[in-house]
């Protein structure tokens, strides 16, 4: 039992909210809770939870002795020893295929998107990571496939300016982060991350800035291009909550309190009402 609950945490439960962004597609194109797309979706969802669980182990695998040394990531289970290093790669091996079997279950596109998924992952954990923008692409990146894989799953066409968002998006909430752990430990900043020692405060901000205002404005030109099937353009006015919830996640992101992102947003309750707000009234315009 002791084994099975490190290897549960091992596969970082907590990282698993990420993997909604699946469902991001239909729910936008407003085919999420149709009965046809209600199973491809939700396997979509495991499969991309059974793959980060892989790659997660990969990491961790890989990054045994320096998260040894780490202040944090020492505790992890490989790290403390807690969970064998040969078991972490043979559970990382059936993760990392669970994920393609359960993917090819839908259709050969989204296996495609799960395998480039853990190729591009397992590369970044490999040496990828280590340098200067291209590991902050590659994550962001990440995010990308995951808002792909869930249009791949239920046959929706994902226009540009969607994908343009989830992008710009998620480069937004990497390069705050990268900001925040910097800001930790401003005297050795390599401490928690190699690649940080290779950044300034001043250009990580800069990234972040840059990413948030280009979400902000291609959000606005996506909800723009729904108004035809969202009565008086209900769909434009949910950019007001998505502009507010970036000003205050900004907010923490510039005092270098989003180190752990699902941590800000989940404690963060006026946030969370930002977002639920953004949510209620988005699926309004969509759905009603």
């Amino acid at each position: 039992m002791t084994a099975a609950r490190a290897l549960v945490r091992a596969a970082r439960p907590r990282q698993w909210a990420k993997n909604v962004l699946v469902l991001a597609a239909p729910v936008a194109a407003g085919v999420a809770f149709q009965p046809s797309a209600v199973l491809p979706e939700g396997l979509a969802v495991v499969a991309f939870t059974l793959a980060s669980s892989g790659v997660y182990l990969v990491n961790d695998t890989i990054d045994l002795e320096d998260n040894r040394a780490h202040p944090t990531k020492r505790f992890r289970p490989v790290a403390s020893g807690e969970l064998s290093e040969r078991a972490a790669v043979a559970a990382a091996a059936v993760f990392l295929t669970a994920g393609l079997v359960v993917a090819a279950l839908v259709g050969w596109q989204l296996l495609g998107v799960v395998a480039l998924y853990e190729v591009a992952m397992v590369l970044y954990s490999l040496g990828l990571k280590h340098i200067p923008v291209i590991e902050l692409l590659v994550v962001a990146f990440g995010f990308l496939l995951r808002a792909l894989a869930g249009g791949v799953a239920t046959n929706v066409a994902l226009s540009s300016w969607f994908l343009t968002v989830v992008g710009f998006g998620a480069l937004f909430v990497v390069a705050g982060k990268r900001f925040s752990e910097m800001s930790m430990v401003a005297d050795a900043p390599a401490a928690i991350r190699p690649v940080l020692a290779r950044y300034t405060p001043s250009y990580l901000r800069f990234a972040w800035t840059l990413s948030a205002g280009a979400m902000v404005m291609t959000y606005a030109l996506w909800a723009s291009s729904l108004q035809g099937a969202a009565p008086g353009g209900a769909s434009l006015v949910s950019a007001v909550p998505v502009v507010a919830a970036v000003l205050r996640y900004a907010m923490r992101v510039d005092a270098g309190e989003a180190g752990e992102p699902e941590e800000v947003i989940l404690r963060d309750r006026v946030l969370l009402a930002l977002v639920a707000a953004w949510a209620a009234w988005f699926l309004y315009s969509v759905y009603l």
